[in-house]
Formats: C-alpha cells, structure tokens, sequence
C-alpha cells in the first residue's frame, strides 16, 4: 500500500505534475506521454501507475483458465518480425485438419477451459468455410466456453477470400461461435515503423477499423502494442492514444496486452531483446495512458512468469491464463513454459498482496479466492 509520504514525496518530485493529474483524476496529455516514456525514473512511474490501478481497479487481480489453438503457421504474409509464419513448402509448416483440431478440442475436455484463443497465420488453401466449421466443432465440444479467435489482420484476411466483408464476416463467425477478437496484429500503428516490420500487413488504421466493425456487433476485443523493435517513445505513445480514443467511441475493448518483441529467430535478430526495465516501463505507461481500460494484462508467456508477477506493482490487474499450449512467441524464441498450473496463479497473486480471481473472457468472476 502507498503511504501518504510516499506519495507526497512523488507530488513534489520529477512526476509530481503527472502524479498531481492521476490523483485528480485528470486525463493525461501526449506530451505527458512522451515525458513519461522517456523518463528513467522507473520507481516513481511504477508507484503512479500503481496509485492510478488501486484508484481504478482495486487490488483484484485476474487470471483465465483457457487454452490456445494455433490452426496453421503458413502465412501469405511473412513478417519480418515474425518466427512463426512459413511458406506452404517450407520445413515445419503446418495446417491442422478440422479432425485435428476435433482431438485437440476433445482433449480440452478434461480441463474444462472457460475459453479456447484461437489464432494463425493466413493461409490461402484453407477456405472460409474451414473457419466456420472450426468454430462449429469447439461451440459444440466445449458449449459454455467462450471462442476467442481471428485478430483483425485474419478477420480482414477471411473479408477479402469470402467476398463478405468484415461485418458480414463476423457476423458468420458470431453464428458459428465466436464471442470476442484477440488483440494480435496492432503491432504498433506509425506507417512508416510498419512498412520496415510488416509490409504487407494491413495497416494500423484497418486494424482499428475492424476492431470497431466488430465492438458495432457487439463482439468485445483486446488490444495489444509490440514494443522494442525499431518505434520510438513517440510512436509508443500515439499507439496508446489511438487505441484510448477508440475505446472512447465505442467502449468495446476489454484488455490492453503490451507484449514485447522477441527478435529470435527473425529478420530482427541482430537486435537486442529489452530489458524488464523496458517491460515494467511499458506497462505502467499503459495504465496511466490508457485511463478507460479496466485491465492492463501481462502477458507471463513473453514477459516470464516472475517479470509479470513484478508488473502487478507497475499497474497490471491480469496475468492471462494457464494456456496449456503456444506456439507464436515460443518459435521467436520465448524459454517461457507452455502452461502454468492454477497454483502458480495463487501464489505469485497472494505474494504480491493481491486478491486472485478466476475470470471468464468478459470478466464476468468465476471464483475469487
């Protein structure tokens, strides 16, 4: 808990006019942004951002019981950032059958995930009707987990090959089973930072314009931002502030998830991974940035299981899920485990002070321990 002369001591220090704006309740700046995300002084963003999550969110802090299925890695696409797409002819390239993914599915039973993330890359053999069916094999096997699956650059991939259009799109899927869009492929959304990592991807403006299509419908998504590659702070900022301005709008997003690049195994290889001083910076800059998100996620995958426990005291409220199976961040090279059992969750939470609770995709609370 932050004392009053802690937080006195911040109000008179290099953050205090920021610090002062949190405390009132006052929207940041860009220009407060920029300040902060260029500013070394880690404690003291660390300490704002944690008054600013008590303040917002209260000391809950959520995990999910889910599991992942990546249906296929060949992708038309190829990012430069990317280790986990491959060409159709390509060693390693994968494309799961929808008997596959039926077995995989069946496996799940024994956990009883309360959601299945499915996401992959964008293959053009694999028609739209594929996806439907998809979706119709988890619904039926699993009826009371939410489907959270297809990220804006594959919902406008699955527009372009059905000839439906991207409401038309999700609303085949919402019949199908789908109840919420994952935040993958914001990437960060300067042009010119993505004409170097994504070429080919569609633009930022475009994943925006999905994520809105969808929140129209009523589908719920995440963000995300992928940090530490070749964006600047100002770039960092501006990423934040479109995604806040949306969420103005529209009031759709669920979770932020700011995930960090892992050049391993990349066109980006030669560049170093940042530091968890980069990390916790990040996550503090989004809670304080993004001030009508409810839930700032860490990612434990990409960030290590004892980085995102430090987070909770930087502004984060979610740790994710248990996952049981990730494929995207483990081929750049992430050492992380593919699952974390329950347990782990209690623990890291209590021992950072914390209350643990068992979510569902939408937040609604399954236990609270």
């Amino acid at each position: 808990m932050l004392d009053k002369k802690t937080w006195n001591r911040i109000l008179q220090g290099q953050l205090g006019g920021i610090a002062e704006k949190v405390e009132q309740g006052k929207r940041l700046s860009r220009e407060d942004g920029v300040f902060l995300a260029e500013s070394s002084n880690l404690p003291e963003l660390g300490l704002t951002a944690d008054y600013a999550r008590r303040k917002r969110v209260g000391d809950v802090v959520y995990f999910i019981n889910n599991a992942h299925i990546n249906h296929t890695n060949i992708c038309k696409n190829l990012c430069r950032f990317c280790a986990f797409g491959r060409t159709a002819e390509a060693p390693g390239a994968f494309a799961l059958t929808l008997a596959e993914i039926a077995a995989k599915v069946e496996q799940f039973k024994v956990y009883r995930p309360s959601e299945v993330h499915i996401v992959g890359g964008l293959n053009p053999a694999l028609p739209f009707s594929y996806y439907e069916e998809m979706l119709k094999i988890v619904r039926d096997a699993l009826p009371d987990a939410c489907i959270q699956a297809f990220d804006a650059v594959e919902i406008d991939f699955l527009a372009e090959i059905s000839g439906l259009g991207v409401k038309g799109v999700l609303s085949r899927l919402q019949e199908a089973g789908l109840c919420s869009l994952p935040g993958g492929g914001a990437e960060i959304f300067n042009p010119a930072v993505r004409r170097e990592i994504c070429p080919q991807k569609i633009s930022g403006e475009r994943w925006l314009e999905v994520h809105k299509a969808a929140h129209q419908l009523g589908l719920p998504t995440n963000a995300t931002m992928l940090y530490g590659h070749l964006e600047s702070p100002g770039d960092i900022v501006d990423h934040l502030l479109r995604l806040r301005s949306l969420q103005d709008e529209t009031g759709g997003f669920l979770a932020f998830i700011p995930l960090p690049f892992h050049p391993e195994n990349t066109s980006f290889s030669h560049l170093r991974r940042r530091s968890g001083f980069d990390d916790l910076k990040i996550v503090a800059l989004s809670r304080l940035l993004l001030d009508n998100f409810l839930y700032i996620k860490s990612f434990w995958i990409m960030l290590t299981p004892n980085l995102a426990q430090i987070s909770l005291a930087f502004g984060a409220n979610d740790l994710d899920g248990v996952v049981r199976e990730e494929r995207i961040a483990h081929d750049a090279g992430a050492a992380t485990p593919q699952y974390q059992p329950l347990e782990n969750f209690l623990r890291v939470i209590r021992e950072s002070g914390r209350i643990p609770v068992e979510r569902d995709t939408l937040y609604h609370v399954l236990r609270r321990f």
